[in-house]
């Protein structure tokens, strides 16, 4: 009797320690879920910052070209005037 009260009890200490840990589990995935949305949002916010980056570039860009037609238009026209005069 005391061999199967004494099987009893180790069957159920090593059932008992395969079993999880309720609270610590629930933190621990309770922190990825959170870490990983921090990572999403700094990730989106990156991707933000480099499309807004990207617009400004581009638009400054265009101002530069516009600048430089503009440039262009004034020559061709003083060329023109120029060539009138001769």
């Amino acid at each position: 009797m005391k061999k199967v009260a004494l099987t009893v009890a180790v069957l159920a200490l090593g059932l008992a320690a395969c079993q999880p840990k309720g609270a610590d589990e629930n933190a621990a995935n309770e922190t990825a879920v959170e870490n990983n949305a921090e990572a999403d949002t700094n990730a989106a916010t990156t991707d933000a910052t480099n499309a807004a980056d990207n617009a400004l570039n581009a638009a400054d860009n265009a101002l530069d070209s516009a600048g430089n037609a503009v440039s262009n238009a004034a020559d061709a026209v003083d060329n023109a005037a120029d060539n009138a005069a001769h």
